[in-house]
């Protein structure tokens, strides 16, 4: 289970509370007109609205990670290559 703020311990709660949560996030994003703010197509949008989608959950919310991670039998994309993912998104 990642480190999160809720001091859920149950991995299944833990995965409503954040789908619950982010959904709402994302839904806010368009209801404010923020997301028209952010740079979408951009390493800074895309770390924005990481941000703006999981703050309430992780500390690590629009940064660049440093280890890699896994949610589940879910892993993300290896650190090695986060780079090259978001040289992508210039």
């Amino acid at each position: 289970m990642l480190d999160h703020k809720l001091g859920i311990t149950n991995q299944v709660e833990l995965a409503k509370a954040e789908e619950r949560i982010s959904k709402a996030n994302a839904k806010g994003l368009y209801d404010a007109g923020d997301i028209k703010d952010l740079e979408v197509g951009t390493y800074k949008g895309f770390a924005d609205i990481h941000k703006y989608l999981f703050d309430d959950f992780y500390d690590f919310a629009g940064k660049t990670r440093t280890e890699n991670i896994s949610k589940g039998n879910f892993r993300f994309v290896p650190v090695m290559y986060l780079l090259n993912v978001f040289r992508s998104y210039r």
